[in-house]
Formats: C-alpha cells, sequence, structure tokens
C-alpha cells in the first residue's frame, strides 16, 4: 500500500487571479498617461529652455533664421492639428455614448490630419535642404545654415522630436480605431480613446508653442 501523499504533494488546482475592477484600472491607466504625458512636457520644456538660451546669445543670427521659415505653412499646420485636436475630444464623449461608429470617423478624420501635418513638414523640409538650411550628413553644409547652425539645430531637433511623437500619437490612435470597429467601446468601457485623445492633445498643445516660438519670434 503506497504512503499518502505530503500536503505539498497535493494538487490544488489553478491559483485564483485576481482581477481589477473596472473603476481601478481606469484609474490607473489614466493617472500613468498623465505621468508619463509629465515627463514629456519636462523634455520639451528643457528644449524650450535651451532655445531661450541660445536666442540670448545669438539674438541676430536666430532673428535672421527665422525668416527663412514658411509662417503659412506653420499656421495651415495648427489649423489642422486644432481640427485633429477637435475629433479626438469627440471621438470621446462617441465612445462614452457607445456609438462606435462616430468614434471610427472621428478617429480617422484626426488620423487623417496627422497624417496631412507630416506631409506639410516633409515640404518644409525638403525646401530648407534645396536652399542648403539642412544638415548634410556624407557632405558639405550650406553656408547658410554654417551660419544659422544653432537657431536651424534646435529648429530639427524640436520639430523632429514632435513630428515623432505625431506618429506615435497616430498609432495610438489606430489602436482604438480598430477596437472601435470592433463595437468594443461602451458607457462602461472607453479607456483606450480617452488615453490616446489625452496624448493627441498633448501633440497639439506642444505645436501651439512651438508655432510662434519658432515661426513668429525667432
Amino acid at each position: 500500500m503506497s504512503s499518502p501523499t505530503s500536503s505539498a504533494e497535493v494538487y490544488q488546482g489553478p491559483p485564483h487571479v485576481h482581477h481589477m475592477d473596472p473603476v481601478t484600472a481606469y484609474g490607473a491607466a489614466k493617472l500613468g498617461m498623465w505621468l508619463f504625458l509629465a515627463t514629456e512636457i519636462l523634455l520639451f520644456a528643457g528644449l524650450f529652455v535651451a532655445f531661450a538660451i541660445y536666442r540670448w546669445m545669438y539674438l541676430g543670427e536666430f532673428h535672421d533664421a527665422s525668416l527663412n521659415l514658411n509662417w503659412k505653412l506653420g499656421t495651415f499646420n495648427t489649423i489642422v492639428l486644432l481640427i485633429s485636436s477637435y475629433f479626438a475630444a469627440v471621438a470621446v464623449d462617441a465612445a462614452q455614448h457607445a456609438d462606435n461608429k462616430k468614434v471610427s470617423r472621428c478617429l480617422m478624420i484626426t488620423i487623417a490630419c496627422g497624417a496631412i501635418f507630416l506631409v506639410v513638414k516633409y515640404i518644409e523640409y525638403s525646401a530648407k535642404y534645396q536652399h542648403g538650411l539642412f544638415p548634410q550628413f556624407g557632405g558639405p553644409n550650406g553656408i547658410e545654415f554654417e551660419r544659422y547652425k544653432s537657431y536651424f539645430g534646435l529648429y530639427y531637433c524640436m520639430t523632429g522630436l514632435h513630428g515623432l511623437h505625431v506618429i506615435l500619437g497616430m498609432g495610438l490612435l489606430f489602436w482604438a480605431l480598430r477596437k472601435a470597429q470592433k463595437n468594443r467601446f461602451s458607457a462602461a468601457y472607453y479607456t483606450p480613446v480617452e488615453i490616446g485623445a489625452l496624448y493627441w492633445h498633448l501633440v497639439d498643445l506642444i505645436w501651439i508653442y512651438l508655432f510662434p516660438l519658432l515661426y513668429l519670434v525667432g
């Protein structure tokens, strides 16, 4: 007769999984996003401070260099982002009312606005390259870029980093869009849309500061 199995060896079944309740999960997700946005604001704040210091050191060069920017394209991009933020906010409201079709439409408009913004930035970058105002890796820099390199170094750093945030925001909104197309959102669950909209509003807010700083103040 075999000896009895010890209590430690007795199979107890799968461990009990503790699920976070929806209210706590929503609060945790929103708090996490706010903390992340705070770090992003600190990142750009450092760049703003650097711009202010260099502008004080090279006031004449910064003024002359800013004249090479197309403020009309900058204004157009500002309007595009403001429109995109409006539709992002409408998408959150639609998700709270379980209108997944409206969520899909609004997010598609927001993502399309982000794409338009990037195309306009590409046009601006191309124009700067043709006029020698671009760091041409592997080849000689333009004379004008050497003269204004402090300004345009910060310009490309700040706008390029912002453009990366636009791309990441579009990806986050596309993730929410896919959920909306599957009718996943309701009054009880709309966290992905709200989180995505929060991030997108940050992208818009940063550009609202970048536009006058780079295009109008110089």
